[in-house]
């Protein structure tokens, strides 16, 4: 079963275990840039994600 945690996972423990807690808003950080990245090149939205930026 211990082969099978995800990525979600591992880093959570991480943080509780290691007390990095402000690793959390740089983690979030990264994750929201990527799904913009992603949805930005192949979706409707890509016009209106552009006009933000």
């Amino acid at each position: 079963m211990e082969g099978n945690r995800s990525l979600l996972f591992e880093v959570w423990d991480f943080l509780k275990v290691r007390k990095k807690w402000w690793l959390l808003p740089i983690l979030i950080l990264l994750v929201m840039a990527g799904a913009l990245i992603i949805f930005g090149q192949s979706s409707a939205l890509s016009p209106f994600i552009y006009a933000l930026g």
